[in-house]
């Protein structure tokens, strides 16, 4: 059989380990996809450092996998060797437990996370359920298509479904690795879009990007400023600083919703009278299945979306993953493969 390489962590906290695989073969309903591009994800670190459940090691991180269908395991409908394909956080639903009964694939009891419960995409190949897959557009080079399948359909996904309307007040709390996209959807879906972020460094990239307006937390008052626009519809949040969460959210108009994408761990401390002044909620979203991923990446190539990216080969998958984690990357990491 041939062989792969692949970069595992073979025990929570351990180093990145470039090895040698045998290439997998998809089962039954399955798919082997050859990687060519796969982001980087803040969520990587649960793999590298443990603490999610469902881990086994060794293991192999991304869940942000770009890349060509190699072949198909038996029963596989609708899709061809070939093909461009792309997979995120949706490891495919299983069609017969109690949320897949009732509509809600997302929430699928047997699903399986890609790159953390299951081998990801940090390799050349990877095998995946065929209802995993979503179609990359001809338009999208993989290296752009990766960091979409997560950072991107986090972002786009929350925002199509916050209830916001065309010329609303949609505030994107922090520029990073996913509010550097939600500025850019929250303009293309015409939105009044205002990016807060600490310090003057992000404003000009955020104009860029398509922000209206821009609010330095550390010198200014997110919430006051928001008032002072007329109150947001919607407050993106893509940290995953509680604080800055609280601190953003007294600036929410009336119905105003701050809508939670960044997984803090840490108690959001906000007072309950300050939702029932107002009509205001706070509501958290998940990513979204592969139909959504699909959604995003054509939204994506019809509009102009694009993540801004550094790409590294494989090899240097630590150094990749370290510049994610300090802060450093511009704005989403991403191995390629050079296949």
């Amino acid at each position: 059989m041939a062989s792969m390489r692949a970069v595992q962590v073979s025990e929570p906290g351990g180093p990145f380990e470039l090895v040698e695989r045998d290439v997998p073969a998809p089962g039954p309903g399955e798919a082997l996809v050859r990687v060519q591009a796969c982001g980087i994800c803040h969520s990587d670190s649960y793999v590298k450092e443990g603490g999610f459940p469902g881990i086994s090691y060794p293991a192999v991180p991304g869940h942000e996998i770009a890349g060509v269908i190699a072949a198909l395991g038996d029963g596989v409908r609708g899709w061809e060797v070939g093909q461009r394909v792309g997979v995120g956080w949706f490891g495919g639903n299983c069609g017969y437990c109690r949320p897949c009964r009732h509509g809600e694939p997302m929430f699928c009891e047997n699903m399986g996370i890609p790159g953390i419960t299951l081998d990801g995409g940090y390799a050349d190949y990877v095998v995946v359920r065929s209802n995993a897959l979503a179609s990359i557009p001809d338009e999208l080079a993989a290296e752009d298509a990766a960091p979409l399948l997560c950072a991107g359909l986090t972002t786009y996904n929350a925002l199509r479904h916050s209830g916001a309307r065309g010329g609303d007040l949609v505030a994107i709390l922090g520029i990073g690795g996913l509010g550097h996209l939600g500025v850019q959807f929250a303009r293309r879906l015409g939105f009044h879009t205002v990016a807060i972020a600490r310090g003057r460094e992000k404003e000009d990239p955020a104009r860029r990007l398509g922000a209206h307006d821009y609010i330095d937390s550390t010198a200014q008052d997110p919430a006051q400023e928001l008032t002072r626009l007329g109150g947001a519809r919607v407050i993106l949040a893509t940290v995953t600083s509680t604080a800055a969460m609280a601190a953003a959210a007294g600036g929410l108009g009336i119905r105003g919703k701050l809508l939670v994408v960044g997984a803090g761990m840490e108690p959001l401390n906000l007072p309950p009278a300050m939702l029932i002044s107002g009509d205001k909620s706070i509501a958290g979203h998940a990513s979204g299945t592969s139909g959504d991923s699909e959604d995003t990446l054509a939204f994506s190539a019809l509009v102009d979306v694009r993540p801004v990216i550094e790409t590294l080969p494989l090899e240097q998958a630590t150094e990749a993953y370290e510049r994610m984690m300090s802060g450093a990357a511009r704005f989403r990491m991403v191995l390629t493969t050079g296949a």
